[in-house]
């Protein structure tokens, strides 16, 4: 297997940020000749023509729920061309929902080989800083299984379909970043089990070990709060050269089998190294001594695990991976060494054709405007056509142009527009929220009674966090009936990045609060108080701990608490 050609890599990357303008228009007109056939761009009159100003005079900006239909089609098994020239057989679920369902994405050889560009564009400019021997890497990877829709397309989640697409692994092996674990553990059924032999492959390879990665940081560290648990487990599994019963599928324990031999000295070495650190400070480095980086997306929801992260890695660097959504990729991560909080993402300008909608305040100002046409120091959000079948979709993200690379903008993740509940790789929005309050409150409507008003808060006090739902009610509740409605909302978040988060308990039980009568009114005399016109009054119905007088008045008037059961 050739490697990848790092200098040439480079010097692609920066002629093409050098001529961004021209990229751009040229990369609208592939899309556009490709899929111009789709019926969706029949029926918007582009007649042919490829070129940015009839583009955006035809096409109107979308959102997700506006593609649904069309969407909902491909997966039911349509096979004329829909949003895509081509026909589409893998669809994407994205984490994001909406209507309390994950979000169908199409996912097709174009989104892939975009993806694996970037992967190529990043590795290129930190293997340039941090150059890597020819080793392995600890991926702590977990592939979720593909199911088939009722028209029989491959569905499941963007992480998935990437690592079981046969180009990811050759791409791996051109980067020298083969995984040290094998396949069978990637796409082991049991998330515990698979994790727990990783980190059994990690050890048995801990010198050819170059770098550690996972999609995101919260995976990394929770690896290793598991590996402080189980680390004795596996060093009698390195020492008698047999693997604990724990691992009870036969596909994880035959491939486990072939790696795994007696090895007292290495086991007693890690003993020995474990044994010597204090309160697991610096435990990557002591573990993998040839480690040149880690490496996983750190920015947005994943800031709050850098603290813990820094703890294991002690001085080894962090470097943030690159910024895209199960929609499609927008930027690559070019400057490795500087520390995640101030990483930015250069925009790859043959990859999509972006816009971007000028904010201020998080409030719209004027129509979009195009990559080359951004201004240093203001916010937009970000708006992506791509090579499967989305043309001027809103992906609801705000970013902020920290600069410039040749003519390409930098862009740093500021937040998500309609985002409000997040932990680490869960996303729950303003409507999520409605919609389980909504399902959980029907469970009171027999007690002739109603929820008056909610909010709710993300605790990251308690280790791992969790929801807090603050519930106002009308009259006295049975406490079943509250435990059952406590149950139903932690359920009713059906964010495949909750529910699996849940599962393996990276986020906690969910907790409802009911505070006494009044409290709301409280909340609104604070708001009153401040100036604020009650016509325009809003409850806030995610309060953060930077609202701490609301979050006071909440808290100070809980009359009773309830821990969910519901995983």
């Amino acid at each position: 297997m050739e490697l990848l050609d790092v200098d040439k890599l480079i010097e692609e990357f920066e002629s093409m940020t050098k001529d961004a303008g021209n990229v751009q228009r040229e990369t609208l007109k592939k899309i556009l000749e490709e899929n111009g056939c789709a019926e969706y761009l029949q029926n918007l009159g582009l007649n042919g023509r490829t070129d940015p100003e009839s583009f955006k005079a035809c096409v109107p900006l979308v959102t997700h729920n506006d593609l649904q239909p069309y969407i909902q089609r491909i997966v039911d098994g349509s096979s004329s061309p829909i949003l895509t020239g081509k026909p589409i057989t893998t669809i994407s679920l994205s984490s994001g929902t909406t209507q309390g369902k994950p979000k169908f994405v199409p996912f097709n050889d174009e989104l892939m080989e975009t993806t694996l560009q970037i992967y190529r564009t990043s590795y290129a400019f930190r293997t340039r800083e941090f150059p890597i021997e020819n080793g392995k890497a600890l991926q702590l990877i977990y592939s979720s299984k593909q199911s088939k829709t009722k028209g029989g397309l491959i569905a499941g989640t963007a992480t998935t379909n990437v690592f079981r697409n046969s180009q990811y692994k050759n791409t791996m092996k051109a980067m020298q970043s083969q995984c040290c674990s094998p396949d069978e553990v990637i796409f082991g059924p049991d998330f515990h089990q698979s994790l727990y032999c990783h980190l059994l492959c990690g050890l048995i390879f801990h010198e050819e070990i170059q770098f550690i990665s996972s999609t995101f940081s919260h995976s990394i560290v929770h690896a290793f709060r598991t590996f402080e648990q189980v680390w004795e487990e596996l060093c009698a599994d390195i020492r008698e050269g047999v693997l604990t019963s724990r691992i009870t599928f036969p596909s994880v324990r035959s491939a486990m089998a072939k790696l795994l031999k007696p090895n007292p000295e290495l086991a007693d070495l890690i003993h020995k190294k474990c044994l010597g650190l204090n309160n697991w400070y610096g435990l990557i480095p002591e573990l993998f001594p040839n480690v040149k980086y880690i490496y996983g997306i750190m920015t947005g929801s994943m800031e709050p695990y850098l603290k813990k992260l820094r703890h294991y890695a002690r001085d080894l660097p962090l470097i943030s991976a690159d910024y895209g959504s199960s929609e499609g990729w927008i930027g690559a991560n070019v400057n490795p060494n500087v520390p995640p909080e101030l990483a930015t993402y250069v925009v790859l300008p043959d990859i999509g054709y972006f816009e971007f909608i000028p904010l201020k305040e998080n409030v719209e100002e004027a129509n979009p405007v195009g990559l080359t046409e951004v201004k240093v120091g203001e916010e937009y959000e970000v708006i992506i056509t791509s090579f499967a079948g989305l043309y001027r979709y809103r992906l609801g993200d705000v970013v902020k142009v920290t600069g410039f690379h040749n003519l390409s903008p930098e862009l740093k993740f500021i937040c998500r527009r309609n985002l409000m509940l997040t932990i680490n790789i869960d996303k729950n929005t303003e409507k999520d929220l409605q919609l389980a309050v909504e399902a959980a409150s029907k469970l009171n409507t027999e007690e002739k009674l109603e929820v008056l008003d909610f909010s709710s808060h993300v605790d990251l006090s308690t280790n791992p966090g969790h929801y807090v739902i603050f519930w106002e009610i009308s009259g006295e509740v049975r406490e079943e009936v509250l435990e059952e409605c406590c149950n139903c909302l932690d359920r009713s978040f059906v964010d495949a990045g909750y529910v699996s988060s849940r599962k393996i308990n990276a986020i906690g039980p969910l907790e409802l609060r009911v505070v006494q009568r009044g409290t709301f009114q409280k909340i609104l005399n604070h708001y009153v108080g401040l100036g604020a016109a009650l016509s325009q009054f809003k409850t806030p119905r995610c309060v953060g701990s930077t609202n701490n007088e609301v979050l006071q008045i909440l808290c100070n008037n809980v009359v009773k608490s309830y821990f969910s059961t519901a995983f």
